[in-house]
């Protein structure tokens, strides 16, 4: 008996890990690349401006 319950906790740690991740990735696809997208573009443009003062 003691064998099984050593044998379910990895189980239930594998079955949270999956829940967890699916949480996870639902709440970053909610959110989008929009932030990410004009960050990055503010970098470039002041890249672009360091750039061409030199």
């Amino acid at each position: 008996m003691g064998a099984l319950v050593w044998l379910l906790i990895p189980l239930l740690a594998a079955i949270g890990a999956g829940l967890w991740g699916s949480w996870a990735h639902r709440s970053s696809k909610a959110r989008g690349d929009g932030p990410e997208l004009d960050g990055y573009a503010r970098f470039r443009e002041a890249m672009e401006r360091s750039h061409s003062r030199t």
